[in-house]
């Protein structure tokens, strides 16, 4: 089963995921996790360029395209054989981020981001998608509070609300569930283990 973890900036993905992964396993569920960009050697290249505070000039265009390049290599080399073999695969963020990030946020053409991500992916979507959803402001106090701005989280607060917007947007489509990440940490963790349980038992 693919999981993926989305939201906007601060949310609590990335402190979250190491938690479910050591719940699943104590299952007795085989779990990998991973995150975007990033996940391969060639993903985690693309990731420093596309999160270096120097590459202000960097335009959406190029953003998106490198978003694609580090995906399509993480599919094939990660995600795939991984599912091949019946491992459960968690992803702080995939192809969605991109719809909201540089489609919503860039006020880039959907389609034809849509169509980038289906060349990108092979058509490979998540049969679990996340939404951690909290406010903007507070969110992105959060990110500064962890120290790891990087030039996605330097953008505009309404480049944000765009993100958030879109996001909101997309989760109501049937694979999304929505948790309130503005609740205490604990609180947010349960939610996460009680919606995985149930995909995980509705899939058994």
């Amino acid at each position: 089963m693919f999981i993926t973890l989305e939201g906007p900036e601060g949310s609590g993905k990335t402190s979250h995921i190491p938690y479910l992964v050591e719940f699943l396993r104590e299952k007795g569920y085989i779990v990998f996790p991973t995150r975007e960009p990033g996940g391969t050697s060639i993903g985690e290249q693309v990731r420093e360029i596309l999160s270096n505070l120097k590459n202000t000039e960097m335009i959406p265009r190029t953003e998106t395209l490198l978003f694609q390049a580090a995906r399509a290599q993480f599919v094939e080399q990660v995600i795939k054989p991984r599912l091949a073999d019946g491992e459960i695969v968690i992803s702080d963020r995939y192809a969605d981020s991109t719809i909201a990030y540089q489609g919503y946020g860039h006020q880039q053409d959907l389609a034809q981001i849509r169509a980038l991500i289906e060349y990108a992916t092979g058509g490979l979507e998540p049969d679990l998608t996340i939404y951690l959803d909290v406010d903007i402001e507070t969110g992105l106090k959060r990110k500064k509070n962890a120290e790891e701005w990087n030039r996605l989280d330097a953008y505009t607060v309404e480049f944000h609300k765009r993100v958030r917007a879109g996001y909101l947007k997309m989760a109501k489509s049937e694979r999304w569930v929505t948790v309130d990440a503005s609740q205490g940490w604990d609180e947010v963790q349960e939610s996460l283990k009680e919606k995985i349980m149930k995909k995980l038992k509705g899939k058994s």
